[in-house]
């Protein structure tokens, strides 16, 4: 029997290791791990390349790991959001490197490194300045860029439900970047509301298979985002 489930977030990321690339869902704040996000900032590992879809807003969350000067590299499609005001001020002052990236472009990257797919042509972004100093080929008259696929070290995620096994479901548009980001990791991590044992979940309602998982935390009441920044808090 394999149970995947771990004590605690802290013991979760424990061996996330400086320097280290690690994709952090979350479309908002629909799908934010924040518990694992804060449990990776009292771990300590710096130099971090941070894949998201955005750079997270207030002081917690996504945006406390990027004030902590734990990231060196974001790659992400928002960097600038509502309330984002941390990674902005890091960027002018040159303290925190960005790749921005189309956000289809970015979502096929991520499925792209997890199907063994090096690379790929997409007409997103030729002619402009995100496909400046890159490989380009015309198809059907049509100019493409290259674009690399992403892998990650870990992959910090949020679930609705999980088994035992890492089975996952997950609460409508929270599993936005997820299911991608699980496939394209060395390790995922997932925090989830509810766990159950192996075999209590439909699997044909299962979005990530547990083959995809390495790790559960069970964070039975997790924090949203807009809660915490209504309410002023900042992590640590």
């Amino acid at each position: 029997m394999i149970d995947k489930r771990f004590a605690s977030a802290r013991d979760a990321v424990a061996d996330v290791h400086d320097g280290a690339t690690v994709m952090i869902g979350g479309f908002g704040e629909a799908g934010s791990p924040i518990e694992l996000i804060h449990a990776l900032i009292d771990q300590g590992a710096k130099d971090l390349v941070v894949v998201s879809n955005n750079t997270g807003t207030g002081l917690v969350g996504l945006a406390a790991l990027l004030r902590a000067g734990r990231v060196r590299k974001v790659v992400c499609s928002f960097p600038k959001t509502a309330g984002s005001t941390v990674f902005p001020d890091l960027y002018r002052a040159g303290k925190v490197e960005l790749e921005l990236v189309p956000q289809g472009t970015l979502a096929e990257r991520i499925r792209a490194g997890g199907a063994g797919i090096a690379a790929f042509y997409t007409p997103t972004a030729a002619g402009t300045p995100l496909g400046e100093g890159k490989e380009t080929r015309a198809f059907n008259g049509r100019e493409h860029v290259l674009e690399h696929g992403l892998r990650a070290d870990f992959t910090l995620i949020k679930g609705r439900v999980a088994d035992t096994h890492g089975n996952v479901m997950y609460h409508r548009t929270a599993r936005n970047f997820a299911p991608m980001m699980a496939t394209a990791s060395s390790c995922t991590i997932v925090q989830a509301a509810e766990v159950v044992p192996a075999g209590e979940l439909d699997a044909e309602a299962v979005v990530t298979p547990g083959i995809f998982v390495d790790r559960v935390v069970h964070v039975a009441e997790p924090a949203l985002e807009s809660a915490l920044n209504e309410a002023g808090a900042s992590y640590p």
